[in-house]
This record gives C-alpha cells, structure tokens and sequence, in this order.
C-alpha cells in the first residue's frame, strides 16, 4: 500500500469503470474503497459486516428490503449511511456518483447473497489502485 497520502479525486481519476472498487488504503482488517457508480447494482446482502457508504459526489440511492417492508435512502454528496449486516439493499444512482465504502478486507462487492449479477457490475473484492 502507499504510505503517501491519497487525493481522492486523483485516484478517482484513474479508472472509469463502473461498479468496479479500488482500494485506496487498508485499515487494520478493512479496505477503504472507492468507486463510480451509474445506474443500478443488484440486490445484495452482507451476511457477516455492516457496509458504510459515503458519497463522495452526485447522489446514491439505496433501496433497501427489511423486516417492517421495502424503503428507500436517498444520499447527497457528503452523506454517510450504513447498511446493517443482513439488510438486503441495492444501490443506484441515476445521474452517476462517486462513493467512498469502508469494509472487511475480501468483502464480495455482491455480497454473501444476491441476484443474478448483471454485465456492468464487477462482482470483485477490490482492484489495487493503480
């Protein structure tokens, strides 16, 4: 890992895939990750961990499906939200948005569980940032 500092926008700067996470930093067991995102993930579950999202720029929208029924979170840029482990959820944003995620190191990107994932989603435990 790097032991400079990281310019968020830089290394956003590196890739343009979608859907697709770099891990900026390793914390401890944890990967700080970054990614672009556009259109919509796929349902998913985290059985073990908790994921923390953090949008960096534009707008994420996180549907989520839970015990008292199906809601939706909306998060402008500079918002943090956290999905509880086991909370089926899925991410979207229609006008596209960068977002920061901390999570497990070898966290599946799709989760423990999930629908079947579609071509414009990397189902990855991070890419090393380049």
């Amino acid at each position: 890992m790097n032991e400079n500092p990281i310019d968020i926008d830089s290394a956003l700067a590196t890739f343009s895939e979608l859907w697709s996470p770099r891990i900026l930093a390793r914390v401890n067991d944890y990967d700080v990750r970054v990614a672009k995102v556009a259109g919509e993930h796929v349902w998913h579950a985290h059985d073990h961990t908790d994921e923390f999202f953090l949008v960096l720029s534009g707008e994420l929208t996180i549907a989520l499906r839970e015990a008292a029924g199906e809601r939706v979170v909306t998060l402008p840029a500079g918002s943090v939200y956290v999905v509880a482990r086991g909370v089926e959820h899925k991410p979207s944003s229609a006008d596209g948005a960068s977002i920061l995620m901390f999570e497990p190191t070898g966290t599946l990107s799709v989760g423990d569980r999930h629908d079947e994932v579609p071509g414009h989603v990397d189902a990855t435990t991070g890419h090393d940032l380049t």
